[in-house]
């Protein structure tokens, strides 16, 4: 054992692990309070069309809120080992730990959990973020300075500019396209339940699947950090690289989602275009009502004896004069 069992007294006491987003926690909550506040029109609707208007509002919710979350996770690619690596620099410690790269479209999140987890009287579990605004330059020396254990600082390392892997500049460009078109597609997504409130049901199918085009197009954007040169991860006799995880995928299913709804509705639209405006309540123009409204008409029976008998009684009267 050395002084301090290895971990040097200027280091500063570790952060707290990362437990959730706070930007998707308030998408989430934002999105259920509208959801909630929706669903409560529920007991004011009648029949059949209950339930249909409950799994619109909740498909629809769904969507938009994908769409929106989908900027702010760090799962899009992702790489996990478990390796012996050492702990911190200037120091022969070894841990036994858990790695992980996390890259989303705004940066990187670098996982380091040991196993067990608690190693030189230490409790290692790490979780941190390093965003490319512009670059992580500044974030990579801020992790220098704490002394970040090295696994963190060798994968951070990965994506400064200084380093000969270059994955700054992909991975910041893809993210950025792949962001700016989801944005595109959540405007197309509030586009399109604005148009299936109006008697235009087949332009509100033709927006889904400009919504699922979208999608996809950010997809694609994303996936061009496949293209390049893979820059493989050493980690003590271990590496790894990474692949495609949870967003991405979750991406592609909704996506997928939003071209069905929209193919479905322009087929019925053509097929049965009275059954489908009713089925959305949005009903036919007003013309249409007066001109149904005169088809059909009632006549007073009573009124019509009374205007044919009247003149014949007058009639009479006067010959008797």
């Amino acid at each position: 054992m050395t002084f301090y069992d290895d971990i040097y007294p200027f280091y500063p006491l570790q952060r707290t692990s990362f437990i959730f987003n706070g930007a998707l926690l308030t998408i989430i909550l934002v999105f259920l309070v509208l959801a909630v506040s929706l669903l409560l029109i529920l007991p004011g609707i009648r029949g059949k069309s209950r339930l249909f208007w409950m799994f619109r509002i909740i498909i629809s919710l769904f969507i938009g809120a994908v769409i929106v979350a989908l900027n702010f996770t760090n799962d899009w690619a992702e790489a996990r080992m478990t390796t012996k690596a050492t702990y911190k620099s200037f120091s022969n410690a070894v841990v036994n730990a858990e790695i992980g790269l996390h890259v989303g479209l705004y940066g990187i999140n670098v996982t380091l959990k040991g196993n067990p987890v608690v190693q030189f009287n230490e409790t290692i579990d790490y979780n941190e973020m390093f965003s490319w605004h512009d670059t992580i330059e500044e974030e990579y020396e801020e992790a220098l300075e704490k002394g970040l254990p090295n696994p963190i600082l060798y994968i951070a390392e990965k994506f400064t500019l200084s380093s000969p892997c270059g994955l700054i500049f992909q991975y910041r460009y893809s993210g950025r396209y792949a962001s700016a078109t989801l944005w595109t597609a959540f405007c197309c997504w509030m586009l399109a339940n604005i148009l299936f409130s109006m008697p235009v049901i087949r332009y509100a199918g033709y927006t889904m699947m400009a919504t699922a085009a979208f999608i996809f197009f950010s997809m694609a954007s994303f996936s061009t950090i496949m293209n390049v040169p893979q820059c493989v991860f050493s980690i003590g006799t271990d590496s790894f690289q990474t692949e495609y995880s949870h967003s991405f995928w979750l991406a592609l299913a909704t996506g997928v989602l939003c071209t069905l709804i929209g193919i479905f509705v322009v087929m019925l639209d053509f097929l049965v275009p009275e059954k489908m405006k009713e089925a959305f309540s949005v009903g036919v123009d007003s013309c249409e009502d007066e001109d149904d409204s005169y088809k059909e008409g009632f006549l007073n029976s009573v009124f019509l004896d009374a205007v044919t008998i009247s003149p014949v009684k007058s009639n009479l009267a006067s010959e008797h004069l």
